[in-house]
């Protein structure tokens, strides 16, 4: 891998020259991590005019939660175990001689701004902006592959609990169980917080699980994922518990199925992304469900849950191949429940079969 990191440092690197800065500091730390092959907290990365440093407070362990560093890297300890990296980074950067440095102001305080100007004065300042998220869109043959770990882990956890018996059961110990299989099956942990939601809480998108209980015909909505690696999946589905569906939850998860299949045959290399969801959203309209939907059907995923692209009516941009997203539309009635249906798959051409669905459990109303 150190191949691999080195050359993406290099890419960022010829960004940085060519916007005229000798030096850069990257402090987000999924970016950090994307760059260097970990991200300890706290840690920064210089790219400097002679030498490449990863600043840290504290040694890094290789723990899969935070990875391990490029061994072609030289590791840098911050002298004091509270020190800031990056204005640690920027001194360093100003005693090799570089007279610009291009910063990260999206995740820079005010505060962190000012130490930089202050502990080198010399320093221009210049805005990376955000160059090595657009690096990180497009997601090489290893990144996929973790990627599809991490949907496979999910899909193990999901389909585990499927077999258990839910009623009486409530939404938060049903997500601290999943949380529990996904470790057990081999993820770093949850790419985030799980969602379970039952009755009156399904459907909801951002749902936090609470002690209701599950109940016989209530719909139950799970929105779960693994990071294995750092890379995150992300899978949701819905299902009626413990009897024969009544007409209101088939209709209404027929439309919702219609409105993810839709969006998921929308994805194609050049593909805009207000067109994806349009696609999806599209289907909702059309049954009268225009107010309530979630701002976006989709978003990418990597090193975290929430990237680029998003699929959202207001978003510019194409799809290019090798991009991981997510689609995930969704209705919630207020009183009654809701269906969403998620998925993760990889933006493939034609030639190549298409989208990629990475989370394969099925999609079929079950009444568990």
């Amino acid at each position: 891998m150190s191949e691999v990191y080195a050359a993406r440092r290099a890419r960022l690197r010829d960004q940085c020259t060519a916007g005229g800065s000798a030096a850069a500091v990257v402090s987000r730390p999924a970016n950090v991590r994307y760059l260097a092959g970990a991200a300890p907290r706290g840690s920064a990365l210089l790219l400097g005019p002679r030498l490449d440093l990863l600043l840290c407070r504290s040694l890094p362990t290789g723990e899969p939660d935070e990875g391990r560093p490029d061994e072609s890297l030289q590791v840098h300890m911050l002298a004091a175990a509270g020190g800031d990296a990056a204005v640690a980074a920027a001194d360093l950067a100003a005693g090799q001689g570089a007279d610009s440095l291009a910063v990260e102001e999206h995740h820079l305080t005010v505060a962190r701004h000012r130490a930089l100007t202050s502990v080198a004065p010399r320093l221009r300042l210049a805005d990376l902006g955000c160059a090595v998220e657009q690096l990180r869109l497009v997601k090489d043959d290893e990144e996929i592959s973790c990627l599809r770990i991490a949907a496979e882990i999910a899909d193990q956890a999901l389909g585990e609990l499927l077999e258990s018996i839910l009623v009486g059961r409530t939404e938060r110990h049903l997500a601290l169980e999943l949380e529990r299989r996904l470790v057990d099956h081999g993820a770093d942990g949850p790419a985030f917080p799980t969602s379970v939601g039952t009755g009156v809480n399904s459907g909801r998108g951002t749902h936090r699980p609470t002690d209701r209980r599950v109940e016989e015909g209530d719909f139950l909505s799970v929105c779960l994922g693994a990071a294995y690696r750092g890379y995150r999946s992300e899978i949701g589905r819905t299902f009626v518990i413990g009897t024969t569906p009544a007409d209101w939850q088939i209709e209404l998860y027929d439309l919702v199925f219609a409105a993810q299949r839709a969006g998921r045959e929308a994805l194609a290399p050049g593909a805009e992304y207000r067109e994806v969801d349009r696609a999806a959203r599209s289907v909702l309209d059309a049954a009268g469900y225009t107010d309530g939907l979630t701002p976006l059907t989709g978003h990418g995923v990597g090193l975290e849950n929430y990237e680029d692209p998003q699929l959202a009516p207001g978003a510019m941009g194409k799809l290019d191949a090798c991009v991981p997203v997510t689609v995930e539309p969704g209705v919630h009635l207020p009183g009654r429940g809701g269906v969403r249906i998620d998925d993760t798959l990889v933006v493939r051409p034609e030639a190549d079969g298409g989208p990629e669905l990475l989370t394969i459990t099925t999609k079929e109303l079950l009444a568990l």
